[in-house]
């Protein structure tokens, strides 16, 4: 069964697992721009850090397979796209408020130096190129493999799908974020494959442990919307928003 704009008009929940998405995506990539995490160890020789994006933005992902899962990826791909105009337009906001003149008390104790150091990765080219572009591909990696997976597999094993779909995604969106990033001057090149590798492996290793809550969030929606959509037939276009 494929979902057109007319399917996700009958579904009672689809407009809350789309506000709980764009909230973790939101607030990650403020975290991604405000800290740098050590975890004090290394693997393999390499320095286990990761901005601080990569404690929420897992979350993103358990919620992408619980919109795929559910509704298809018709609904999934609507929003995505709800995500990255969102995220558009709060880097647009950042930007702005950047640019706005500070009040006089206000450069007294934070200023435009601490603005800069915490929140104008937010408004700054790399970044949010970084951010767009990880997320559109992750995202839509994401969603695919589990779409076809799913339809392969007569829906068996959620967790295969899930967990599979998740390497998938995050290994594009972690390359491209990381890399873009870089080259845009926000990370040192030094710390590329630190950066690239801590990021993948705590977004997979967070998705794997979050598997229990996707199969409990899984059946509660599939019971309670009384749907379990699968794409037969379906394109898997990501530049379609209406179908």
């Amino acid at each position: 069964m494929g979902l057109g704009c007319k399917g996700a008009a009958r579904f009672k929940y689809l407009d809350a697992v789309t506000a709980f998405f764009v909230a973790v995506l939101l607030v990650s990539n403020v975290a991604s721009s405000a800290k740098i995490v050590d975890l004090g160890f290394s693997l393999f020789g390499v320095p286990m850090a990761f901005d601080g994006g990569t404690l929420f933005f897992p979350l993103s992902y358990v919620f992408g397979d619980v919109l795929t899962e559910v509704y298809g990826f018709r609904a999934s791909r609507r929003v995505i796209w709800t995500g990255f105009i969102c995220l558009a337009l709060s880097s647009l906001f950042f930007f702005l408020l950047r640019i706005l003149p500070g009040d006089a008390s206000w450069e007294e104790y934070a200023g435009g130096a601490a603005y800069e150091a915490i929140l104008g990765g937010m408004s700054s080219g790399g970044i949010v190129l970084a951010s767009l572009l990880g997320y559109w591909a992750g995202e839509f990696t994401n969603s695919a493999v589990l779409s076809r997976v799913k339809v392969a597999m007569k829906g068996k094993l959620l967790w295969v799908r899930t967990i599979g779909s998740t390497l998938a995604g995050e290994l594009v969106d972690s390359l491209v974020f990381v890399f873009i990033a870089t080259a845009a001057g926000v990370f040192m090149w030094s710390s590329f494959v630190s950066l690239a590798l801590t990021n993948y492996l705590l977004k997979c290793g967070v998705e794997a442990l979050m598997t229990p809550a996707t199969y409990g969030a899984v059946y509660a929606l599939k019971k309670a919307e009384g749907a379990d959509v699968y794409d037969r037939g379906v394109k898997l276009n990501p530049f379609g928003i209406a179908r």
